[in-house]
């Protein structure tokens, strides 16, 4: 069963808006995600894996086992199938540790061949690379260390400066630390201080955030949002302190694998590395001298992408990128976010560069809950700002962005739950004051582009004063000056209309 698919030089670019799959056969799962949109953020639209267990005992006897193999060969076959039905105008199919060091690591990429693939082997440094880069296309300030743990390795990065510098890849894999533990007490933790001394990499990360990549860290964060009630279930920018880690470290010896497998949003097929996961990154964070960690959702997948990207594309902000275009698939004036931020960006002077950008953000979705039903704007509205598929925002920047969508969508005035967990009153009430000059805004215009473009607001010292021009005088109606009264009391400020 031949499958004609094709992979472009690696040079190329691929086109905006192209759909692109990337197949990744790792040392514990075989995985196809399909990829449409925006080159800067392309959106998911196909996301499935098989844990084949590639690097289960390949510690012991250097090779994969025959049901691995099997599993993986299924995979592959179904992937390879569903790219071509999928109509994907670039597959890439990649391979890491496990088939780099096993000696039958030939016999899967010989049967990916067979169905049409063209597999990429990754070198330890070229897999090092794409897991930072992946990290910096969704933290583009990222200034620390990466740490990206598969099943048969485990890759450092330092990242600075929106570039990946030093790299390294230890054979630490989850799926090879218990042949290291089953050594004796201590054996962990020797092994990891004798390789990061060896690479020359002790006390690199003093004072430097530790990035967490890969599914079994992804699952401690997970479970330490269950047993912290955390209110908002998005892993990406979790922080963990180094005391919690410990914490969760003693508390996985207390737990039954039948209470962590009845955790919602927890995959049972991470549970049982949990333990190897935490007893690693405890020994990589008491060498490195980091300061704590940050959970990335994006690694080597997105760092592949991130790759192929002009500098320019790089440097585009992900979270205005992936806002605009997600006003402008549910909003009804496609130029309209922009141009009201700038219409309500003179109330504002004196918000920092990094709330002048959610606010920025804010702007774009503002018309996103247009469409729901009436009674339903505003809950909308806070959703998507909250639970929307962002990066480069933080879960107090979520909240930040949801509350000022919700007070331009007709909210109360009250803050809604979870908001208030989330992000401090100040902050909070800042972005109240966003939503009811956005919603002033959106009124006065109807969303479209002129009226904004020819009127404008200015805050004085006593005054907020509404500006038009003499042929907008009419669109002042009832609903308009009932806003602007709003947002001038907001501001305890008169409100004013100046033709």
């Amino acid at each position: 069963m031949a499958t004609l698919l094709f992979r472009k030089p690696r040079q190329e670019r691929v086109s905006a808006n192209a759909r692109v799959a990337i197949i990744d056969i790792g040392s514990n799962s075989v995985r196809l995600v399909v990829y449409e949109g925006a080159a800067r953020l392309p959106s998911i639209l196909f996301n499935e894996k098989v844990l084949a267990g590639l690097g289960k005992g390949l510690g012991e006897t250097g090779t994969i086992d025959a049901a691995s193999l099997a599993m993986a060969r299924s995979a592959l076959a179904r992937f390879a199938l569903l790219a071509g039905e999928m109509q994907v105008s670039e597959l890439r199919t990649v391979a890491t540790a496990a088939v780099r060091d096993a000696a039958n690591g030939g016999d899967l990429i010989a049967a990916a061949e067979a169905l049409g693939l063209d597999v990429e082997l990754l070198s330890g440094e070229e897999e090092a690379t794409a897991s930072g880069m992946g990290v910096l296309s969704g933290i583009p300030d990222a200034d620390g260390i990466v740490g990206d743990l598969g099943g048969g390795s485990l890759e450092l990065v330092r990242v600075v400066a929106g570039t990946v510098t030093d790299r390294v890849s230890f054979p630490l894999g989850v799926l090879r630390l218990d042949a290291i533990r089953a050594q004796g007490k201590g054996a962990l933790d020797r092994q990891v201080a004798r390789l990061i001394d060896e690479a020359g990499w002790k006390g690199r990360g003093k004072d430097l955030p530790f990035y967490l990549v890969g599914g079994s860290w992804r699952s401690l964060a997970k479970l330490d949002m269950h047993l912290s009630d955390y209110p908002l279930p998005i892993v990406h920018q979790y922080p963990l302190s180094l005391d919690r880690i410990a914490e969760l470290g003693r508390t996985l010896g207390l737990i039954s694998k039948s209470d962590l497998k009845a955790i919602p949003d927890l995959s049972s097929a991470r549970v049982p590395t949990l333990g190897n996961a935490t007893a690693v990154l405890g020994c990589m964070l008491k060498h490195l001298g980091s300061s704590g960690t940050v959970v990335s959702a994006y690694g080597l997948r997105e760092g592949l992408l991130f790759q192929r990207l002009s500098i320019q594309e790089r440097q585009e902000d992900p979270l205005i990128v992936a806002a605009r275009e997600e006003g402008q698939r549910l909003g009804r004036f496609a130029e309209h976010g922009d141009l009201l931020d700038a219409w309500v960006a003179p109330l504002f002077e004196d918000d920092a560069a990094d709330l002048a950008r959610l606010r920025h953000a804010a702007c774009l979705l503002a018309d996103v809950g247009w469409r729901a039903n009436p009674e339903f704007r505003a809950e909308r509205g806070m959703e998507i700002g909250l639970h929307g598929n962002w990066v480069g925002i933080d879960s107090i920047g979520r909240a930040i962005v949801a509350q000022a969508l919700f007070t331009s969508l007709g909210g109360t005035a009250e803050t809604p739950e979870p908001l208030g967990r989330l992000a401090g009153p100040e902050v909070l009430h800042r972005a109240k004051l966003w939503g009811l000059a956005m919603r002033l805004g959106q009124r006065l215009s109807g969303g479209v582009a002129a009226p904004l473009r020819r009127s404008h607001v200015r805050l004085d010292a006593d005054e907020l004063a509404l500006c038009l021009e003499s042929i907008d005088e009419p669109l002042y109606g009832e609903a308009v000056e009932k806003r602007h009264r709003a947002l001038a009391a907001a501001f305890a400020k008169t409100p004013v209309l100046e033709a």
